[in-house]
This record gives structure tokens, sequence and C-alpha cells, in this order.
């Protein structure tokens, strides 16, 4: 029991980050903004919210329209339903400046803010304009409830986080183990390629989760399930090269021979999975993942203490999985080389 300690570690971690990163809800959140011209100079605007509590909050909700560093009341406020909100707004034919953005506020949801270009036709964005408006001071309340953050683009699947990047960890952590083995390997030490074998199989089926997991955000994310990406298009480069790997040890049956041979490969095939998984994206302007050619990374805009409490124990619990799983393979291919050999 206490030998295996770390394995019910890993169980308990597993099933708290699964439980805690389905159940636990988004805070409330602006899903969109929609805005009516009335006539010119009065503009209707409709907020949608998401987990929005505007029925149950009607008497204490607010509305704003903030313009560069100046926040204008909405007026003849009315709730549609718990997520639909409208409001009037008087604003001149210019706008003096690009930063507008939509706030709604309650005491039990807190502020909810959309940011958004201002696009209506017949308003003129020119920022030298001198803008006369009433300084508000919004309430900031925070939210009485816990939940992860809300982000327009990610929705409900913003709880992927907890399931697509750590997979990714736990393939580059046992691709290390297999590409270390290997190199252990060319000593003539066979044991040390089957332990390189057994590591990298395991990292090929994370490295499919991965994929699978990806593919599954792209398509609610960025509208398809496959883009061109050069994260996502290396990954696939990864996958079919280690696989190419599998084909090449079944190929060779003498056990030194293939031990040096696979190796060898096994080297290159690390190499080329750094280049292309954590170097080439970083150099082109055209990747659509977090913290790449500039696009902001989670820690900078979303992920926050909430999301740190099941993150994170992610991250090790998949990790002690995939290492469990990969003392497990080296043990079946262990057995399977006594037995060809006996």
């Amino acid at each position: 029991m206490m030998k295996n300690w770390w394995k019910w570690i890993c169980l308990l971690l597993l099933m708290y980050v699964i439980i805690v990163a389905l159940v636990v809800p988004l805070v409330p959140g602006s899903e969109s903004v929609n805005i009516t011209s009335l006539h010119p100079g009065l503009q209707r605007v409709e907020i949608t919210g998401y987990n929005t509590h505007f029925v149950q909050e009607e008497e204490n909700l607010q509305c704003y329209v903030s313009i560069g560093k100046t926040l204008v009341k909405g007026q003849n406020l009315s709730v549609i339903s718990e997520t639909q909100a409208a409001f009037d707004l008087i604003l001149p034919d210019t706008i003096p400046d690009k930063n507008v953005g939509f706030y709604a506020n309650t005491d039990y949801d807190g502020t909810i803010y959309l940011s958004t270009a201002m696009r209506m036709e017949g308003f003129i964005l020119e920022p030298n304009t001198p803008w006369k408006g009433d300084v508000i001071t919004v309430k900031n309340e925070e939210q009485q409830f816990f939940g992860f953050p809300f982000q327009p683009n990610l929705f409900e699947t913003i709880r992927n986080l907890m399931f697509h990047v750590p997979m990714w960890f736990t393939m580059f952590f046992l691709m290390t183990i297999s590409f270390v083995m290997s190199i252990q390997a060319m000593n003539q030490k066979p044991e040390k390629d089957l332990k390189a074998a057994a590591a990298a199989e395991i990292g090929l089926w994370f490295c499919a989760l991965g994929l699978i997991t990806g593919s599954v955000w792209a398509r609610f994310t960025w509208g398809a399930w496959w883009n061109k990406d050069p994260q996502l298009n290396g990954a696939m480069v990864v996958f079919i090269v280690y696989a190419t790997y599998f084909i090449l040890r079944k190929s060779v049956q003498d056990e030194i021979k293939r031990a040096r041979l696979s190796a060898v490969f096994n080297i290159f095939a690390f190499i080329l999975m750094i280049l292309l998984l954590m170097v080439m994206p970083r150099m082109v302007d055209t990747s659509l993942h977090p913290g790449k050619s500039g696009n902001p990374a989670f820690s900078k805009y979303d992920l926050d203490s909430s999301l740190r409490m099941v993150f994170y124990p992610a991250v090790v619990a998949w990790g002690m999985l995939g290492y469990w799983m990969y003392r497990w393979q080296t043990k079946v291919n262990q057995y399977k080389n006594e037995e060809n050999e006996g």
C-alpha cells in the first residue's frame, strides 16, 4: 500500500481535476452587444450576458458605456431576461476615441465588461475631437460566488484547459524520457532501448489526445476542426514522425542493430519536435495559439486563481498518469522481449 502511495495520489488528483473542471460554473460575463439607431443622437443598446442575473438584480442593475476615459450612464434601462438588458444612449455623431467598452453592474454578478470597436452607421471616429460627458464611477463589485473566468471567444470550452494543455506537457515529459534513454541505448544498452520505446509509445498516445482535444477546441474558438496553424500542423508532423519510429523498430530484427537505429531516429524525432512545437511557432506571424505571434498567453488574461486551483493539479495528475503508464509499458516490453528470446 505505502509502496504505491503516489499512484493513489495520481488517482485522487485526476478525480478532483475531472469533477471540478466539469462542474464549476463560469462567472458572469458579457457575451455580445447590439446597437440600434433610434434617431440621430439616440441609440438603443442591448447587452447580452452569460450566467447573469439581470431579473433577480433589476433594481441594482446599472449600465454604462466607456469612451476613452469617460463613462456615460445608460438611460431608460429595461430588463428583458436574466441575460439580456437594454438601455438608451445619447451620443454625438462624432466619437472621439476608438477605445469603446460596455459595462453592466449588479451587486450579485459584479461588473461585466465587453470591449469592442464602435462600428455604427453614421458615426465617425475622430480622436482629436473634444468629448463632453459626465464622468461616472462604476461600482466594481466582485462576484459573490466561485467560478471559472468567462471569455467571449472561449465560453464553456475554457474547461478544456485542464485537459488539452496538461496532455501536451505530459507528452513532452515522456518524449524527454525517451530521448534520454535513447542516448544511453547508443552505448549498447538494449534495456534502455526498451524503456525509450515504452516512453515514446505512451507519449504518442498523449500526442493523439492532445491533437483530438486541440481539434475540438479549434472548432469552437477558431471556427474549424483544423486550421493553418503552424503549431497544430507541427503537432501532426510530430505524431507521424514518432509513428514512423515504431515502424522502423518493427522492421529490424537484430536487437543491437534495432536499438542503435531506433536511438538515432528517436534523437532526431525529439529535436524535430522541439523545433516544430516550441521554436517555429514563435518565429512566424500566423500562429493562433495563445502566447504565439503576439497573442496573449493564458497567464496574461484569464488564468486566474480559480483556474490555477485546477490547472496546476491537472498538470501534475496527467504527468503522474503518463509516468505510471510508461512504467507499465516498460514491463510489458521487457516481458515480450524475454518471450521472444526464449
